[in-house]
């Protein structure tokens, strides 16, 4: 005989295989992962491909092509392009995971307090959030870079703060109608506290919305990334960074095309392949998309 709990960590498995079963039939959702699981090991083993001292090093003419000895050309300075494309990722992929997984982190808690208790909490954080909505999106971030100051971290968290508003939105949506659910009451009327109520049975429920959500974001935040640092208002040189990268290459693009295509390239492939996943996602986390 299965006990309670085990009975409910193999409904929990099945739901996971059944999800797991939708998003593997969706054919460019996998194309999606595969490539994004590439980009993200490249990341992670980016000092095994490649030492990173060569994203410093003047190891070549300026402007190489391509060649074998350096596979992606050189830059405006004769650094090798390859290498700092390779520990760019680290660094895109840094700011568009971390700043979208944080400001989810305080959205999803702000929203969740919002939808549950509702009244004058409710009122005063949305009419802040509403006075945050009448600002740009673009000069938001750049006030509050120009506020904290140029750099990689604090453009995560220029970022960061930037997208807490949308996300206490809409997981404030999400709760509201999860409340009068009668699982909720259900666990009211046994005494279970709200902290609890929002942890174990609200916010797991409306974990599928949520990650629809995330998966969208993310490829949003790191073109943003890009463009900010392409702006001069990001990630400075000589750090390597794929936006950064790009601004250094304005002036020879008729020259040396490579120097811009291929950090180019390695932008649109990652945002493609989350966008792919977060529609495989979508698909397969929605009961009214099923066969």
């Amino acid at each position: 005989m299965k006990t309670k709990g085990q009975e409910k960590q193999s409904i929990k498995r099945g739901r996971g295989y059944e999800i797991w079963g939708l998003f593997k039939r969706n054919k460019p959702a996998m194309v999606g992962l595969a490539l994004l699981a590439f980009i993200a090991l490249v990341a992670i083993f980016a000092d095994v491909i490649v030492p990173e001292e060569l994203c410093y090093t003047f190891s070549g003419a300026p402007l190489e092509t391509p060649s074998i000895e350096h596979p992606f050309g050189t830059d405006n300075l004769g650094r090798d392009l390859f290498a700092r494309v390779v520990h760019g990722s680290r660094v895109s992929l840094l700011i568009g995971f971390g700043a979208t997984i944080l400001s989810l982190a305080v959205g999803a808690f702000i929203g969740a307090a919002c939808g549950y208790f509702g009244g004058v909490l409710d009122n005063v954080v949305m009419r802040i959030f509403d006075v945050i909505a009448c600002i740009p999106g673009m000069l938001l971030i750049l006030v509050l870079v120009m506020a904290l100051g140029r750099g990689t971290e604090n453009l995560l968290y220029a970022l960061m703060i930037s997208g807490v508003p949308g996300y206490a939105r809409f997981v404030r949506a999400t709760v509201i109608n999860l409340t009068d659910m009668e699982y909720v009451q259900c666990a009211k009327s046994y005494g279970t506290s709200n902290f609890t109520i929002i942890l174990r049975h609200v916010l797991p429920n409306a974990l599928g919305p949520i990650i629809i959500m995330l998966a969208g974001s993310v490829s949003g935040t790191i073109l943003a990334a890009a463009s900010y640092s392409f702006m001069g208002f990001g990630v400075q040189q000589p750090a390597p960074e794929w936006g950064a990268i790009i601004a250094a290459s304005r002036q020879f693009m008729r020259l040396a095309p490579h120097f811009a295509v291929l950090p180019g390239m390695a932008i649109v492939i990652t945002a493609m392949s989350i966008n792919l996943m977060g529609d495989g996602l979508r698909d397969a986390l929605d009961p009214r998309l099923k066969d």
